[in-house]
């Protein structure tokens, strides 16, 4: 059994979500929140970062690299019969395209969208600051979702998945944080039919249900948001 210290509205807790979930591997979920300065979850990683992936027997692996990577290595925990795709799959260049687009999404897009959108409209407002979003940061953000928009749209209609011809860790990145920003309603899909159709495919899948049924207290998910054919 595995725990996973995550919050739902956090990317990079989802991503490692959608990992476990697509491998079958058993996960009990404790939440924390991503601004916590909790003394003992800072014991638990001094970054102070999510996620954190525990084992029964007190292994913490932290971060979505460190934990992606570890899960990849270690197939043996991995259920008979329930190998539906590798997290790295195919060539080395292939690889690398793979972790070339991971970085892609958890490193520019969150950086350039995600943060100042999630800052803005969720995580600020749970520490107390209150006040309105500062629009002119959202209007910025909004612009850079619709360039990483056509973008995933270019790679979808290039590849059969965004890095290749397989599922790979780089869709469960992408969506993972496309999810979090479909949650709040910053997700213009009239910008790219073939960035929609991907993302309805990878929506469409079991491992996808449990953040579909996410609710976080105070904000109502954009209407569309459980929809699979939205």
């Amino acid at each position: 059994m595995f725990i996973l210290v995550h919050y739902p509205l956090c990317p990079f807790s989802r991503s490692i979500r959608l990992a476990l979930a697509e491998q079958g591997i058993e996960t009990s979920l404790v939440e924390e929140h991503p601004r916590s300065w909790d003394y003992e979850f800072l014991e638990l990683n001094p970054a102070g970062t999510l996620p954190v992936l525990i084992q029964d027997e007190g292994l913490a692996v932290c971060g979505t690299y460190a934990i992606s990577e570890y899960l990849s290595e270690t197939s043996f925990l991995r259920p008979q019969g329930n190998k539906r795709y590798s997290f790295f799959p195919g060539s080395a260049q292939i690889r690398a395209e793979v972790r070339r687009l991971v970085d892609w999404f958890h490193v520019k897009f969150f950086n350039e969208v995600g943060l100042h959108i999630l800052e803005e409209k969720v995580y600020r407002h749970q520490k107390g600051e209150g006040g309105e979003p500062d629009l002119d940061i959202l209007r910025v953000a909004n612009d850079n979702m619709r360039y990483h928009l056509r973008y995933v749209g270019y790679l979808a209609e290039q590849n059969n998945w965004l890095a290749g011809a397989e599922l790979s860790f780089a869709d469960l990145a992408a969506a993972s944080h496309l999810s979090c920003m479909d949650y709040l309603g910053h997700v213009p899909w009239e910008e790219s039919a073939q960035a929609r159709n991907w993302y309805a495919r990878i929506k469409s899948r079991p491992s996808f249900r449990a953040l579909l049924s996410d609710r976080i207290p105070g904000l109502t998910p954009a209407r569309d948001y459980a929809n699979l054919d939205f």
